[in-house]
């Protein structure tokens, strides 16, 4: 029996709670950067991207230049573009506006749940995508917009710990990408990666821009990984 959208809506259920919980934090952390309830919600429905987003309430509370803004969250989701690829080698026959519809709504989460469904049924339907990518894209929007309206209600959410969120955000997904280059990489590989960013940024932020450093930082830190990665 071929899965539809409806299956693959009820397939993103984990997604969805978790969706929930990180998008009302960032609502609030959007509403103490400045932002109003309605550019959070149109924020969520044209960027939608969780790190990308958290990235942009920071940069816009440090009032970092608009192109400096622009390249952070170019950089941050630059990684959809591999998935996106990968993604139309599952969907062969889709045509090339199911491709699109796929690939604009997707992230992490319904690519990995889309991975998992894979392995079991090598047949699945753009629909069932569309279920799975939906279901996460409602649930982001509504949760961000509500917590904007709910973090302009308090008046000092810093007691509540929600201004670490960025922090904590980027923190667990360094640590899940750092467990996986320690299991594929050898630690002076690793090292050089790492030493690398820091002495960019700690160099390059002494005569650009910090915002500026850590764009910089990244593109050398990307660029030795791939040099040492082919060796």
């Amino acid at each position: 029996m071929e899965k539809g959208f409806l299956e693959g809506a009820k397939a993103a259920t984990p997604t969805v709670f978790g969706y929930a919980s990180i998008g009302l934090a960032l609502g609030i952390v959007a509403a103490k950067s400045g932002i109003s309830p309605l550019e959070t919600g149109l924020m969520s429905l044209l960027v939608y991207s969780g790190s990308g987003q958290f990235a942009l309430c920071a940069l816009i509370l440090a009032q970092a230049p608009l192109t400096a803004i622009a390249m952070t969250i170019f950089l941050i989701n630059l990684r959809h573009f591999l998935m996106s690829l990968h993604t139309t080698t599952i969907f062969p026959k889709a045509r090339l506006a199911e491709q699109l519809l796929i690939g604009s709504f997707m992230t992490d989460e319904s690519y990995g749940i889309m991975l998992g469904e894979y392995i079991h049924h090598k047949e699945i339907k753009p629909s069932w995508m569309y279920g799975n990518n939906f279901a996460g894209y409602v649930t982001w929007s509504i949760a961000t917009l509500l917590g904007c309206v709910i973090g302009g209600l308090i008046p000092n959410p810093d007691r509540f710990g929600i201004d670490f969120a960025l922090i904590a955000m980027f923190v667990a997904i360094f640590s899940g990408q750092l467990e996986g280059m320690v299991r594929r990489l050898p630690l002076r590989k690793i090292g050089g990666i790492l030493g690398t960013v820091f002495l960019a940024y700690m160099l390059l932020s002494m005569v650009i821009s910090e915002s500026l450093a850590v764009l910089a930082a990244t593109l050398l830190g990307c660029f030795v990984g791939v040099v040492l990665d082919d060796k």
